[in-house]
């Protein structure tokens, strides 16, 4: 079967290709299949991100194994794209570049039979034009909404106390610890 995917750049202007990619290919052949639509040199380090459907990242799955333990992280080529993606879970993040961020997600669009005389994976469709530069990443407003205060909402009571004060010694931070 043939995986299709529409992969967006996140960002304001509307950046995307469509790819279309073998079921049994690796992640990895889908990152280089990423690499390749939207021209990057591919000498920087990637990870996905598996999320929920309203793409809250779970796990990362890298490149390469950069962890402490050889073989406890999990990396793209261990992984086959129908073990990840499927119809029942369609989503999934991408990053490159883990200084720039390049952030692009990820949704499972199609799956259908195997086209004779097509080469996979194939870039079936491109729109926009990728910016000089990774887009910044604007965290205020989804966690500025959750902080707001609200002094007729302020109840005593639903304040953990401290020994009925403001003793933070008990957790063991010096008084110039920074």
């Amino acid at each position: 079967m043939v995986y299709k995917f529409r992969v967006i750049l996140d960002a304001e202007e509307d950046v995307f290709r469509d790819i279309a990619i073998l079921e049994d290919d690796t992640l990895e052949d889908f990152h280089n299949a990423i690499v390749n639509a939207f021209d990057f040199d591919g000498l920087e380090i990637a990870s996905f991100y598996t999320c929920d459907n309203e793409w809250n990242q779970e796990e990362e799955i890298s490149l390469f194994d950069t962890g402490d333990i050889m073989g406890e992280q999990k990396i793209m080529n261990d992984f086959q794209l129908s073990e990840v993606l499927h119809k029942d879970s369609t989503k999934i993040i991408y990053v490159y570049d883990f200084l720039n961020m390049w952030t692009f997600l990820i949704e499972l669009a199609a799956i259908e039979e195997i086209e004779a005389g097509v080469i996979y994976p194939n870039t079936l469709f491109s729109h926009g034009v990728m910016p000089a530069e990774a887009p910044d990443k604007d965290f205020s407003e989804s966690t500025t909404s959750d902080f707001d205060y609200d002094e007729d909402d302020y109840d005593e009571d639903d304040l953990d106390s401290l020994d009925g004060g403001d003793n933070f010694e008990d957790f063991g931070f010096e008084e110039n610890w920074n």
